[in-house]
């Protein structure tokens, strides 16, 4: 069942009037800002004319922080494109409406701190790329939708969303309770979406990318590695490639996901810190947990690995290899590529020998198609499930090369494609364009999310080849997702924790109980960079301006640049007290 899609926000001192104003409909979803009761009117009657109203497009959520709750509304949106006929939305912009018209019940503290939890909510949507539709169910892939019942199909649209994909399932909780506002409860995804048009030979088609990350073990990048208790693992995406021809339907599904082990990386100032294997938790159970959800979910399993065979992802490779052999299940084939290995000296074209080990379970999987008629065509029986140590940049080559050559399959069955005709007959074409960079774009989307910058390697994605331009461009975004990665994302992973409800803030936060963000560092660490910093310029100044004595210049200068070496390898002796830790989930579990 349909979410409203046109409503008014009416805002007075003691209420907010949310009245759906779709074809036929009435009802007014109210607020009450001073009891915080929610209930539903049968029509707009009982909204004062001198109430200040405008129009918003649907409902996050709500968020209770220390000055109580905020009503979370979206106030602008773009249109992507269309799903079988029915429009995806981008949300462009929101608004943040607190209950309480002020401040004056926290003190001084408080205030502070609330004003933090209201950035961390702010980043958490601005930072990020949120994907809905009133009446499409975005959460579900085509086969998925294919496969449900009627009765499934009749659902309110909240209820039947796919929970891994819904990242304001938690905002939307007090709306659950009452079953009667469920056209009210948008649910709303995370990832990327294109919807682009395709002509070859003269036929128009449409060609679709969806990437549905997970809002089960989200986060940023150091701070989410590995697998949860619940066999969730960090930065999982569900990618599905469809194409619309003529009413008819296609989609190839691929899935990426950390290691699936325990394991850590933690920011410590160090450019690549060492990955840390748990001693103590069974790899085996975890991992059985994660495959029995995914077998279920998408079939057999191509583990396709391709982190390096040598250092320190070694011994993760070599744990993964050793925990598949010991599970011995058969729906599970595992394949390790070593990229940069393989692809050294900007040898690209040797991912073909990556390809070759999947043609065959590419060509036993198939994909999913369904005839204009709605009538089921093919089915796709298993998945290739890709990872690198981020699952980003190697990954996202992979999986667009795997892409390709079901897309090549599908406009052949589609007879857009000529009897023997290739894609790469047509590299000249708009489509082609279109194809590199719907994949460089969603390349950049997930990487933006999870590392915090655009995604490495995209030149290769964008252009077919490696270029010096793009390892100058890779360069940069290294430099600048170590500094994110060491001095921001400790806000970052808190901002999301906070979003999706992993951590929940008690309005008692600094009066009866210490609120997390009040967290000192040791004074003595803090001093290290400042000293750092000073004896880095005395060794400057001893350079530049020359002594009466040489002798006294060369101790000036050997003993400020002790100092300095001295300083900076303690920072990095120390480097878990310099880097931004999270200060949220880590103090207190989700509550239900």
């Amino acid at each position: 069942m349909a979410v409203y899609e046109t409503l008014i926000l009416h805002t007075t001192d003691d209420k907010y009037y949310i009245e759906a104003r779709d074809p036929g409909a009435r009802e007014v979803l109210v607020i009450d800002r001073l009891s915080q009761e929610i209930y539903l009117e049968r029509d707009a009657s009982q909204v004062p004319s001198s109430a200040f109203s405008r129009p918003i497009c649907g409902i996050v959520g709500i968020i209770r922080l220390l000055a109580g709750p905020y009503l979370v509304v979206i106030t602008k949106k773009n249109k992507v494109g269309e799903i079988d006929g029915e429009t995806i939305w981008k949300l462009a912009s929101y608004d943040i409406l607190p209950y309480k018209r002020g401040l004056l019940h926290l003190n001084e503290e408080q205030q502070q701190d609330n004003k933090i939890y209201e950035s961390m909510i702010n980043y958490a949507i601005e930072c990020n790329d949120y994907y809905f539709s009133t009446n499409y169910d975005l959460t579900h892939s085509l086969q998925r939708l294919y496969n449900t019942s009627p009765e499934f199909r009749q659902m309110p649209l909240f209820e039947r969303a796919d929970e891994r994909f819904v990242w304001n399932r938690h905002m939307l909780r007090e709306l659950v309770q009452q079953p009667e506002l469920h056209r009210f409860m948008l649910p709303i995804m995370c990832g990327f979406v294109a919807i682009k048009m395709g002509i070859i030979n003269s036929k128009r088609f449409d060609y679709i990318l969806i990437s549905r990350r997970s809002c089960f073990r989200a986060g940023c990048r150091y701070y989410m590695r590995g697998l949860d208790s619940e066999g969730h693992v960090a930065n999982f995406v569900e990618t599905e490639q469809i194409v619309q021809y003529n009413g008819a339907r296609a989609s190839f599904i691929q899935t990426r996901g950390s290691i699936p082990l325990y394991w850590s990386q933690r920011p410590n100032l160090k450019y690549k810190p060492t990955p840390q294997l748990s001693k103590t938790q069974s790899h085996q159970d975890g991992f059985n947990r994660h495959f029995d959800s995914q077998i279920v979910n998408y079939g057999n399993q191509v583990v396709i690995n391709l982190i390096d065979h040598k250092g320190a992802e070694n011994k993760l490779e070599q744990s993964l290899a050793k925990t598949i052999f010991d599970v011995g299940n058969s729906l599970i084939r595992y394949i390790s590529f070593d990229f940069h290995h393989e692809c050294r000296k900007m040898r690209w074209d040797r991912l073909s020998l990556l390809v070759e080990k999947c043609v065959s379970d590419q060509d036993k999987f198939g994909y999913f198609m369904m005839a204009a008629d709605n009538v089921l065509v093919k089915h796709q029986t298993g998945v290739f499930r890709s990872n690198c140590m981020d699952c980003l940049d190697r990954t996202n080559v992979v999986q667009g090369l795997l892409a390709r050559r079901a897309l090549q399959d599908q406009l052949q069955y589609f007879g857009i494609l000529r009897s023997g005709e290739m894609l790469d007959d047509h590299l000249s074409t708009a489509f082609e364009y279109t194809y590199k960079n719907t994949w460089a774009d969603n390349a950049d989307a997930c990487s933006l999310q999870y590392a915090g910058t655009g995604a490495l390697k995209t030149d290769f994605t964008r252009t077919g080849k490696r270029t010096r331009l793009g390892l100058l461009k890779d360069g940069v975004n290294s430099a600048i997702r170590y500094y994110k990665n060491n001095f921001v994302d400790g806000f970052r992973q808190d901002s999301v924790d906070l979003f999706l409800g992993n951590y929940i803030v008690e309005e008692t936060e600094g009066i009866t109980i210490s609120c997390p963000l009040r967290r000192t560092r040791d004074v003595r660490f803090m001093l290290l960079p400042a000293i750092c910093i000073v004896a880095f310029s005395m060794c400057i100044i001893s350079i530049l301006i020359p002594s009466a004595e040489l002798y006294l210049q060369v101790l000036y200068i050997l003993f400020w640049l002790t100092a300095t070496v001295l300083t900076f390898g303690l920072m990095f002796v120390y480097g878990l007290e310099f880097v931004d830790q999270p200060k949220l989930a880590q103090a207190k579990l989700k509550e239900e």
